[in-house]
C-alpha cells in the first residue's frame, strides 16, 4: 500500500511538473490585449488584462498593444504649383481594444508597417497637392487638419484609432527658398519704406500745423496792436526812463534836454524877456 501510495504521489508531481512546463496560464499585461489561438485559428474573444488559462500546446495567447504608439516618417510629393516638397510628419495612434482581433488576424499585428506608413504617405500627398507651395507655409495648420480627417477615415476601417498627428517640417528646394527669402526680404524693406514715408507725413503735417498756429498768433496780435496801445506803451517807456533818472541834466551843450517837452508859446519860455 505504501509503494502505491508513493507511485501515485510521484505520478501526480510529474504531471503536475509537466503542466507546469507547458505554461497552461498566459498573462495579459497592463496597455495590451491578448487573442487565444486554437492550433493557429483565433477566437473571436478579446482578452483583457490578467491571467488567462489556455490548452498547453494547442492554445496560444497573442499580445495585441492598445496603449498610444508613436510613429515618425518622411516623404516627397508634390505641391499644386509643381515644387517637389519633403515632408516629415509625427503620429501617435492606438488599436481600438474591441478591434484587436481583427487587427491581429487581418494585419499580422502590425498596424504600423500594414497601414499605418502607406496611409500617412498617401494622405499627405493628396492633401499636399491641393496647396501651393507658400500656402502649405502660411495654411500649415489647416493642411494638417485637412491630413488628419482624411487619415481617420482610413485608419477607422481597420480599428485604429488617430490621437494625434503634427508637421515636424516642409522642406523645399533650393531654388524655392532662395526665392522665399527674396521675397520676405521685399516685403520686409516695403514696410520699412511705408512706415518712414507715414512719419514723414505725420512730421510735415506736424510743421503745417505749426506754422498755421504760429501765423495765426501773429495775426491776433496784429490785430490787438492800435494806436492807443502804441500810446500807452510810449507812456509806460518814458514812465519807466524817469524813474531811472538821477536829476542831473548833461553838461554837454548843443543837444537836447531829454525828457523835457518844451512847447511853442506859454508863459515859461525862455524867449519871454527879449
Amino acid at each position: 500500500m505504501k509503494m502505491q501510495t508513493a507511485s501515485k504521489l510521484i505520478a501526480a508531481i510529474v504531471i503536475l511538473a509537466i503542466l507546469v512546463s507547458l505554461a497552461p496560464f498566459a498573462t495579459v499585461p497592463a496597455g495590451n490585449r491578448g487573442v487565444m489561438t486554437t492550433f493557429g485559428s483565433p477566437s473571436p474573444e478579446v482578452y483583457s488584462e490578467g491571467i488567462h488559462f489556455r490548452w498547453p500546446i494547442a492554445q496560444s495567447l497573442h499580445l495585441v498593444p492598445v496603449s498610444i504608439q508613436k510613429g515618425e516618417g518622411e516623404g516627397d510629393a508634390a505641391s499644386k504649383d509643381l515644387q517637389t516638397v519633403h515632408t516629415r510628419v509625427a503620429i501617435n495612434y492606438h488599436v481600438r481594444p474591441e478591434a484587436v482581433v481583427s487587427v491581429y488576424r487581418d494585419l499580422g499585428n502590425e498596424p504600423g508597417e500594414r497601414i499605418i506608413i502607406p496611409s500617412v504617405q498617401e494622405a499627405v500627398k493628396a492633401v499636399t497637392a491641393r496647396f501651393t507651395a507658400e500656402e502649405l507655409i502660411s495654411k500649415r495648420s489647416q493642411v494638417r487638419d485637412e491630413i488628419v480627417l482624411a487619415l481617420r477615415e482610413r485608419m477607422a476601417r481597420h480599428g485604429l484609432v488617430v490621437d494625434e498627428f503634427s508637421i515636424v517640417n516642409f522642406n523645399f528646394s533650393k531654388t524655392f527658398n532662395e526665392a522665399i527669402e527674396a521675397k520676405t526680404t521685399a516685403d520686409q524693406l516695403k514696410m520699412k519704406a511705408e512706415r518712414d514715408l507715414q512719419r514723414i507725413e505725420v512730421e510735415a503735417r506736424q510743421k503745417i500745423s505749426r506754422a498755421k498756429a504760429e501765423a495765426e498768433s501773429l495775426a491776433l496780435q496784429r490785430q490787438q496792436v492800435t494806436p492807443e496801445l502804441l500810446r500807452l506803451r510810449e507812456t509806460e517807456n518814458q514812465a519807466k526812463a524817469i524813474e531811472k533818472w538821477d536829476g542831473r541834466l548833461p553838461t554837454t551843450t548843443g543837444g537836447a534836454i531829454p525828457f523835457l517837452n518844451i512847447g511853442s508859446g506859454g508863459s515859461g519860455s525862455s524867449n519871454s524877456g527879449k
